[in-house]
């Protein structure tokens, strides 16, 4: 099967949209962790202070203008943990879409009220002990099916890939800005929406950089992919992952066709990383982080790279997390 991998001006037209509705986050150079590391510059892009709390915002945005006039009227459906769940709300809200989002019942209660808040008919389901991505995936299908809603995937769409590009295309023009070109870019990743557009951006535009998959241990399914040259899908296992947002078994068939020609480097991380990086970014960047987001910054601070002399671009994905679920994180760190 022939998977579309957009283009450079594909990339270019989703960004110019998508950018009419989000934030231009900034780009954070971090000499702390630079000099903790001994890497030659550290740059981080936070994402979580896009609108809406995440860069899920600038894919499902622009994955809704793609859509026919008659799909738009009628609405989408689609499932999620939360981040794309409330980037494809809040777009929808904007443009007028009814959107419906299935989304797990063990999802951040933060997520899920944010969700219902900018105006979305939220269904929860309960898996018991299948993997959660497959029972709410079968709801979101039966409720397309039975109401005539576009049915829209979070992550395995080349158009939410163009999307998701944005991230790589702003902080590439960020860069530049200040003289600077990056060796490694750490990009947190589940399904791979994210990896494979920021993936992309960079192959074009500057294409000598290498991309370091992060993954949570136990939820690796785009590196073990990577390494077996086909995709493959991770057993279940217990317990989760605090990055909720990464829980993906399996990568895309979109952003595996992106990513199986990218010769990047996964890595994974465990759940005890993640928290030391939320309190690093806390202590050192001022900022907040949800789990998910601080994959990429444990990944770079765990040292499995060898950064030395290196220009590098920490991507850092969301900050929605509860007060009381971040201080429990970083007590703990």
């Amino acid at each position: 099967m022939t998977v579309l991998v957009p283009d450079l001006d594909h990339l270019r037209r989703a960004y110019a949209e998508s950018s009419k509705a989000t934030l231009v986050t900034p780009l954070l150079e971090a000499p702390t962790i630079a000099a903790r590391t001994g890497a030659a510059r550290v740059f981080v892009k936070p994402e979580s202070l896009q609108w809406t709390g995440s860069f899920k915002a600038r894919g499902a945005y622009w994955r809704l203008k793609t859509l026919t006039d008659a799909e738009a009227a009628k609405g989408v459906v689609a499932y999620s943990s939360g981040n794309f769940a409330q980037g494809l709300a809040a777009s929808g809200q904007r443009l007028g879409i009814p959107v419906t989002i299935v989304m797990p019942i063990d999802a951040p209660a933060a997520k899920r009220d944010a969700t219902a808040g900018y105006g979305a008919r939220v269904v929860l389901t309960d898996h018991g002990s299948r993997a959660r991505e497959e029972v709410a995936m079968e709801r979101s299908r039966t409720i397309s099916e039975e109401e005539g809603l576009t049915l829209l995937h979070p992550f395995d769409h080349p158009e939410v890939v163009a999307g998701q590009a944005g991230v790589g295309l702003e902080a590439l023009r960020q860069l530049s800005e200040v003289n600077a070109r990056t060796d490694l870019v750490f990009v947190p990743t589940g399904g791979g929406g994210l990896v494979s557009g920021v993936s992309l951006a960079f192959k074009y535009l500057c294409p000598e950089t290498r991309i370091v998959v992060v993954e949570p241990e136990r939820f690796d399914g785009m590196g073990a992919s990577l390494a077996a040259s086909a995709a493959q899908t991770v057993p279940l296992t217990t317990p989760p992952s605090i990055c909720d947002g990464m829980m993906a078994r399996r990568p895309g068939v979109a952003t595996f066709a992106v990513m199986s020609t990218i010769g990047a480097l996964p890595l994974t991380v465990t759940d005890e990383a993640v928290r030391s990086a939320m309190r690093v970014a806390f202590e050192s960047l001022k900022l907040v982080f949800e789990p998910s987001a601080a994959a990429s910054l444990a990944a770079l601070l765990g040292g499995s790279v060898d950064v030395s002399g290196k220009t590098v671009l920490v991507i850092a994905t969301g900050g929605n997390v509860s007060s009381a679920d971040f201080m429990k994180h970083i007590d703990r760190a």
